[in-house]
């Protein structure tokens, strides 16, 4: 018998957080909560109805689930296009981190320190890219591919893509 054969495999953080239904729980949670919060409410008071569940399928793409953020929003380029010229502050972007930290146990999804650990540690990556997109004057790539999140993959250090190539 093969090691492989023995070793169970690692499921995505998408199937460990509990698929779409707790992905969507901890959305509508957290945007549910965002409206009353000094902080991140100015962000976030011109959201539609559909905000949370866009949000839902785009991390669950990013935690390998269902490539639906991509087929049906266009992809990480699309999200991208979402932060051009808003200028967030450190500020807001410490408070949604907080809050997103809140609502996942809110929202029930798993403790465990595996999972949360990598849960904060995409929260905290792809804030810092929002924040630096959304910048006066940034020229951030709006052609990337998806994100692709595990249980703890380093990539190095954060280059953005130089507009002129």
């Amino acid at each position: 018998m093969s090691a492989s054969s023995t070793t169970p495999s690692v499921p995505t953080l998408y199937d460990w957080a509990g698929g779409m239904t707790a992905l969507e729980r901890l959305t509508e949670i957290f945007y549910g909560r965002v409206t009353q919060d000094a902080i991140l409410a100015p962000v976030f008071r011109n959201m539609g109805v559909e905000h949370p569940r866009r949000v839902a399928r785009f991390i669950a793409e990013v935690f390998g689930g269902p490539k639906l953020y991509s087929e049906q929003r266009g992809g990480h380029g699309a999200m991208i296009r979402q932060h051009l010229g808003r200028g967030l502050t450190e500020a807001q972007r410490a408070r949604w981190v907080a809050l997103m930290g809140e609502c996942a146990d809110a929202a029930g999804l798993p403790a465990d320190a595996e999972f949360r650990s990598a849960f904060v540690a995409y929260l905290e990556w792809g804030s810092r890219i929002a924040v630096l997109n959304s910048q006066p004057g940034a020229t951030p790539a709006t052609v990337a591919p998806m994100p692709r999140w595990g249980w703890g993959e380093v990539g190095g250090p954060y280059r953005p893509p130089d507009p002129k190539a």
